[in-house]
């Protein structure tokens, strides 16, 4: 399986839009300004290749030029826009996403893969004293947290291993897998349990626990999650919590399939 990945990394990706689309990937929370010494350093490009790539970028409005450097420009987030307003599923999931933290009193993400990554639609923050910083729109590892396992767990073999070849896998503590085997071993059980399970390996101290929502082509459309302290998961409402969160994703489906007022 190792080798069926190696032929999928991130070296073989040489045409300019993937590049242009991995530059837009560089950015985080932490990193919203680039400079082309920066991108080039991170494509492991000629920094003249680098600009090459950036002033595409630039010329179609997906990045403009600071003072700090290059930073998101304006077309992505109208880009943003039309995505959350053609899904729909935002305005759908909310009512529910509401009821299911007023029971759990625990957090709740609404997420969706799109290609490799794992986006966060949208977050019903409870009252608790914990808090996540999972804003609507922020990308989240595909490898890891129960989000990403219950997006990916129903997905056909193939997709699975192209999208987990897509990039190296990132090893966010010391409970994150990175191993393919060892992934495809767990969507297996997630498939046979119905909700997917993780444990500190997104952030310490939190437990996830995500279920699929199904359109009505059987496609995997997104992943209703409760993220809660580790402390308050306990064992005996661990059953609880997985329950409701199955029920949460099941109505979700119910609406997208026939809409109801919220």
């Amino acid at each position: 399986m190792a080798g069926t990945l190696a032929r999928g990394t991130y070296r073989e990706r040489n045409s300019t839009a993937d590049r242009a689309l991995d530059i837009l990937l560089l950015y985080t929370d932490e990193r919203l300004s680039l400079s082309g010494a920066e991108v080039a350093r991170h494509l492991g490009v000629a920094r003249s290749t680098a600009y090459r790539y950036l002033q595409s970028l630039l010329a179609a409005g997906l990045v403009e030029e600071g003072p700090a450097g290059y930073r998101i420009g304006p077309r992505v987030l109208a880009l943003a826009r039309l995505a959350r307003k053609g899904i729909g599923l935002e305005a759908v999931a909310r009512p529910v996403m509401q009821r299911l933290r007023d029971e759990l009193c625990e957090t709740v993400l609404l997420t969706r893969r799109s290609g490799s990554m794992v986006v966060c639609l949208d977050r019903v923050e409870s009252d608790g004293p914990m808090r996540l910083s999972y804003e609507r729109g922020h990308i989240l590892p595909v490898n890891a947290g129960a989000s990403a396992m219950a997006l990916l767990a129903w997905e056909g073999q193939e997709d699975i291993l192209s999208v987990l070849g897509h990039r190296p896998l990132m090893k966010l503590t010391s409970r994150t897998l990175t191993d393919p085997d060892e992934l495809m071993a767990r969507f297996k059980r997630i498939r046979v349990r119905g909700v997917a399970v993780t444990r500190e390996e997104l952030d310490e101290d939190v437990v996830g626990v995500a279920a699929p929502v199904f359109g009505r082509d059987g496609e995997v459309r997104a992943a209703v999650g409760v993220a809660a302290p580790v402390s308050r998961l306990t064992a005996t409402r661990a059953n609880e919590v997985e329950r409701r969160v199955r029920s949460a994703a099941a109505e979700i489906a119910e609406r997208l399939a026939c809409p109801v007022p919220g």
